[in-house]
């Protein structure tokens, strides 16, 4: 059996054979992106690169990304859905393209892994015919001829959602699906906007499992597309071959490559489970759940333990990326990771504090791809223990809330039962378990009331979110890039006043302001803060030039460069540098990609306007301009 660290490995060693060069996972929250919180595919770093810019590296690029979703949250518990995960990315720049593509990914999956590929099936784009967009042949024709070099049938079928499998192997999809764009299907793009089709891969778990059968989806046909479970989605090729305008569609003149496979569900497949959760970077989450809770990882139980795995994974994995709980922005996320899996674990008959000791768990699983993990568990762990402790005292106010605002009720309504969900975390089972042990009427379709009135909202939530973080692919404007060069002046402020003790643990930059965690025992002083906020000032006052530069890794820690996010760099990295003499005399030198302003005069005076503790030895600091 092939272990997770040896998949992600083998993968990477596969296409660097193939002239890739492979590239280090980003940060789980996007360096210069605040229209984003999260790295939410593979692809998102790429995107630039993917829509003209020169990659440093070439045209040929392969890694592992660390992707979080927080949409998935409240989908976690079935077999296959998590938040955190690794896509597995090859991309061509303008370079190879389908001929190509598909042969390698077939290779590698059948010939390198081992996949059985009797128990493969694949899906193309079959056109559009509101756009004059043709079905994709050449990539039909290329994958007859991959199945028939196997002695497998390679039969094409279209409709299979209203005739389901029909014995094909190569399914043709019309109109949204398998096409790819930024804005979604082709009547959603604007113009210059550019897409293609794709071409998705599926394992095949077996009728035999009797998958469909038992989903809610019985009663339809069932197809590779179809969400039962039987078939588990293993790698998507994106064709990228055209661009929006106002008389349609028209063939770009650079033709890119983005694939992405989900690491996780290539080793389901691997293992020909398709419970997910099986796999090697879960199962010490899960042994040591059943340790805690005396319970079994079976029948009624799965679910509390998946949702357990899947969020303590993220919530470290975020940790170690700087992210720690909070009440918004990335860190509210952490915290309701954290909240979710207290919940599930009192669903296990768990009573006490028992996340803390993931983190090293989690750490170990990584230690080999993440080292970093494991390097801050002690800190993380310290985070854990201290939001869990709070959660279950909060926990334990809403049981007295609950029995106040029900004293002289007969009667749990959807309103009272969202009200102490959104003030006190308390979620809807344990409000009904609560009303059912007073014997209150439950309102009649509570779960659906409660839904609606939570779909509302966070409807109202994503408007204001939208107002937050509207922009483009990245927020260039001059207020973001001033901030940007004022974090790292604000970092080599905070270093030279409190000691070289300081180091970066997160930010979050917005149009009002800049938000920066550091690592420091204790609460600033006033004249600490005044000494950092006066020293900025004057760095900009100087009007220091900022300058770049592309070096070897080694030798830009060698001069001084410093680093605190990620494990691995590539060979190149970009510097940049604030002083009059890069090499001699200089006050900030960091691993960064920008963008900048050239000179800190053009960022004008900065205020620190709070401080407050984010979590035990991190510090917070709010930064605005004048």
């Amino acid at each position: 059996m092939i272990s997770s660290n040896d998949l992600r490995q083998r993968y990477l060693d596969f296409f660097a054979k193939r002239g890739h060069a492979i590239v280090p996972s980003s940060s789980l929250v996007p360096e210069n992106d605040p229209t984003t919180l999260f790295t939410g595919s593979g692809m998102q770093p790429m995107l630039p690169y993917l829509l003209g810019a020169d990659h440093p590296k070439g045209t040929r690029i392969a890694d592992s990304q660390k992707s979080f979703r927080s949409q998935d949250i409240e989908e976690v518990g079935d077999n296959r859905h998590t938040t955190f995960f690794e896509m597995l990315g090859n991309w061509s720049l303008g370079d190879y393209f389908k001929k190509e593509q598909l042969p390698w990914i077939f290779e590698f999956l059948v010939d390198d892994l081992g996949l059985d590929p009797q128990k493969l099936y694949v899906t193309v784009y079959g056109g559009d015919q509101q756009y004059d967009l043709p079905q994709d042949d050449e990539a039909i024709e290329l994958w007859q001829q991959l199945f028939a070099s196997k002695g497998v049938d390679n039969k094409v079928v279209s409709g299979a959602r209203e005739k389901g499998l029909q014995d094909g192997r190569i399914f043709s999809y019309e109109g949204a699906a398998n096409w790819w764009s930024r804005a979604g299907d082709p009547s959603n793009m604007p113009v210059g906007e550019p897409g293609g089709p794709d071409s998705e891969m599926f394992y095949d778990y077996g009728e035999e499992r009797g998958l469909h059968e038992s989903s809610e989806w019985k009663d339809q046909p069932c197809h590779v597309n179809c969400d039962c479970g039987r078939f588990g989605e293993v790698g998507n090729s994106v064709f990228m071959q055209y661009l929006k305008t106002e008389k349609g569609f028209e063939p770009l003149p650079q033709q890119n490559i983005d694939f992405g496979g989900g690491l996780e569900r290539i080793a389901s497949a691997l293992a020909d489970d398709p419970d997910m959760f099986k796999i090697d970077l879960f199962t010490p989450i899960i042994e040591y759940v059943e340790k805690v809770s005396g319970k079994q990882y079976e029948g009624e139980h799965l679910i509390s333990f998946r949702v357990i795995a899947d969020h303590m994974r993220a919530a470290v994995m975020l940790m170690a990326d700087g992210v720690l709980p909070d009440n918004k922005d990335q860190g509210y996320f952490v915290r309701r990771l954290l909240r979710r899996s207290v919940r599930y674990g009192k669903q296990l008959g768990i009573n006490k504090p028992f996340l803390a000791p993931l983190a090293e768990i989690v750490g170990e699983i990584y230690a080999e791809p993440y080292p970093a993990v494991k390097q801050q568990v002690e800190s993380i762990t310290q985070a854990i223990q201290a939001e869990e402790d709070k959660f279950l005292r909060t926990l334990e106010r809403g049981l007295q809330e609950f029995a106040r605002q029900t004293a002289d009720e007969s009667q749990l309504t959807a309103q009272l039962a969202f009200t102490l969900y959104e003030t006190y975390g308390f979620p809807l089972e344990l409000s009904i378990e609560e009303a059912e042990q007073q014997g209150l009427k439950i309102e009649e379709n509570i779960d659906q009331a409660f839904a609606t009135i939570k779909d509302q909202h966070a409807a109202q939530s994503r408007e204001g979110a939208a107002g937050k973080f509207k922009g483009g692919l990245a927020d260039h404007s001059e207020t973001a890039v001033q901030y940007h060069t004022a974090t790292h002046l604000l970092h080599a402020a905070l270093r030279k006043i409190l000691g070289d003790h300081v180091e970066q643990k997160g930010s979050n930059i917005t149009g009002e302001r800049l938000r920066f965690d550091f690592a420091h025992p204790q609460a600033l002083t006033d004249e600490e803060k005044k000494q950092v906020e006066q020293q900025i000032n004057d760095w900009i006052a100087a009007d220091l030039p900022v300058t770049n530069q592309t070096m070897e890794k080694e030798a830009a820690f060698a001069a001084g460069a410093l680093a605190f996010f990620g494990e691995k760099y590539p060979d190149q990295v970009s510097v940049y540098t604030i002083g009059s003499d890069p090499a001699n005399d200089w006050i900030s030198k960091e691993l960064c990609g920008g963008p900048h302003v050239e000179h800190t005069g053009e960022i004008g005076a900065v205020e620190i306007f709070k401080e407050k503790s984010a979590s035990a030895g991190v510090r917070r600091v709010y930064l605005r301009l004048k």
